[in-house]
């Protein structure tokens, strides 16, 4: 009885001391805030930055509400600083595969390097999205994030979808 307690302890304290250390351990984060454009087919939740050695990473979750496969977008990650003073941190292209009505969490491997300053806050804005069928594009992308990171939250930018004549399956041809 002694040894199976005493067992049994040990067990407990192996296993409380593993997770302290994974906790210790994780990479700290901050969070962004997200300007969602409701016509894209893409919608983003809970996006962070994460420290690493080589820079900050986006994680983030995404949604994909559109008939077709998603494999790359566009974005604007900014900064506004304790002053309100917006400052570009980034506009890059990432790919990545989302399978149709499907959810899924995404670390881009781009690295961003910058310094972070204590209280800035990090607004991110998707511009352009790229599905296997279509690509929806954010018509004046940059004008409506100024206007929302200067706080007139009412304007809401329109998208505007095209062919995408690379990625799309070639149409079957019936030869008669």
């Amino acid at each position: 009885m002694r040894r199976s307690l005493f067992a049994a302890s040990v067990v407990i304290v192996i296993a409380c001391s593993v997770s302290h250390a994974q906790l210790k351990h994780k990479a700290p984060t901050v969070p962004i805030e997200v300007f969602q454009v409701l016509d894209l087919p893409l919608n983003i939740h809970e996006a962070v930055l994460e420290e690493k050695d080589s820079g900050y990473l986006i994680r983030c979750r995404m949604s994909n509400d559109s008939p077709s496969e998603i494999r790359g977008l566009r974005y604007s990650l900014t900064a506004i600083d304790g002053n309100g003073v917006s400052i570009p941190i980034a506009n890059r292209l990432e790919g990545i595969a989302l399978q149709v009505h499907n959810t899924n969490t995404f670390t881009f491997a781009t690295p961003l390097r910058f310094k972070l300053e204590t209280g800035s806050r990090f607004v991110l804005m998707l511009e352009q999205v790229s599905g296997a069928d279509a690509i929806w594009e954010v018509i004046k992308a940059k004008d409506a994030l100024d206007f929302y990171l200067k706080g007139d939250y009412s304007i809401q930018p329109s998208v505007m979808r095209v062919g995408n004549q690379v990625d799309a399956p070639l149409p079957l041809r019936v030869i008669y």
